[in-house]
């Protein structure tokens, strides 16, 4: 097949239409208009570039629409363009952002753009959002304030900066009401909140459930709670086995109990075993951390008959798993 041929596929056969033949649904949820999730069974690709990229979050792997092809069915190059040519004309399910995308220019330097987000402040749409939508105890969020970590998204979301060994801020999640993303142009690292020595490490996937799992246990003394916002970069294992290495480190796999969350466990054994350092499965008692607060909260407004005036500040006994019990 010629050259212009190959160019041809990768421009006209979507990454969606491929994935949507072999079974793999959309996760609403956890997309964007610029990065879908697509699930089947325990395996997650996130769909990018309007189609034409891929990457799998649990893997360095990623490419074009021929890559993916390569990746999920095992199959030599020449064997992948004939699967991509079936595909010409297949048109895969409608993405919820049907409004085209407005042309921008470059955006700002990251660090003048979060520079310019206001930080939170008691009564603000942010503060409303983490206290009032996320069920966020009071203190862990001004903690983060104090260290810098969440500035005021547009339109009530919040930001939760991610940050290098050195802190400097290389991106941030973006989280509100009806939205989710990260960044533009920004770099997935570490979001870090609590004792910078703390040799207490404990994981999540999402700032929410770092903050949430904070909340839940009252900013334990000695934690450091991180979050790798969904995805495993380079830089984000990096940043992991250098805390690891620390002399003293326990490595808390404090990620979703579901099975990406699992998967994500095993890579931070992985990580905690290399370290010589100690791995505890910290399973959520819900599918989440943030959910598992939220039921947590509402059991002891029942309890109590009313809404309570702040969230209860001392830290919840959760049951951990030795690291010789398996994930």
């Amino acid at each position: 097949m010629e050259k212009i041929d190959v160019n041809n596929l990768k421009e006209r056969v979507p990454c969606g239409a491929v994935l949507q033949k072999l079974g793999f649904k959309m996760d609403l949820r956890e997309s964007t208009r610029r990065a879908v999730k697509l699930r089947r069974g325990e395996d997650i690709i996130i769909v990018i570039h309007d189609g034409k990229g891929w990457f799998d979050p649990l893997s360095e792997a990623k490419g074009d629409v021929l890559s993916l092809i390569q990746h999920l069915d095992g199959v030599p190059f020449r064997d992948a363009l004939y699967r991509a040519a079936e595909l010409l004309g297949f048109v895969p399910t409608e993405s919820p952002w049907t409004r085209p995308t407005v042309e921008r220019g470059p955006p700002e330097p990251l660090t003048e753009r979060w520079c310019k987000r206001r930080k939170l402040w008691p009564g603000s749409a942010t503060w409303r959002y983490l206290r009032g939508g996320r069920f966020l105890a009071e203190p862990v969020i001004r903690a983060a304030i104090r260290q810098d970590c969440l500035r005021e998204g547009p339109y009530g979301s919040m930001w939760a900066a991610h940050v290098d060994d050195a802190g400097i801020v290389t991106g941030w999640e973006e989280r509100g009401p009806d939205w989710r993303g990260f960044a533009t142009g920004g770099t997935k690292v570490l979001f870090r909140l609590g004792s910078r020595d703390g040799l207490r490490l404990c994981v999540t996937e999402a700032a929410i459930d770092a903050m949430s799992l904070a909340s839940f246990e009252g900013m334990r003394d000695g934690s450091l709670y991180l979050s790798t916002g969904g995805g495993w970069s380079p830089a984000t294992e990096s940043a992991l086995r250098l805390l690891a290495a620390r002399p003293g480190s326990q490595l808390f796999a404090a990620t979703d109990a579901n099975a990406p969350g699992e998967a994500f466990a095993s890579r931070l054994r992985a990580i905690a075993e290399a370290a010589d350092c100690d791995w505890i499965r910290l399973r959520p008692p819900a599918d989440d951390w943030n959910d598992a607060l939220k039921v947590k909260v509402k059991m002891e407004r029942e309890r109590r008959g009313r809404a309570p005036a702040a969230y209860p500040s001392t830290a919840s006994r959760v049951k951990l798993r030795p690291a010789g019990a398996g994930p």
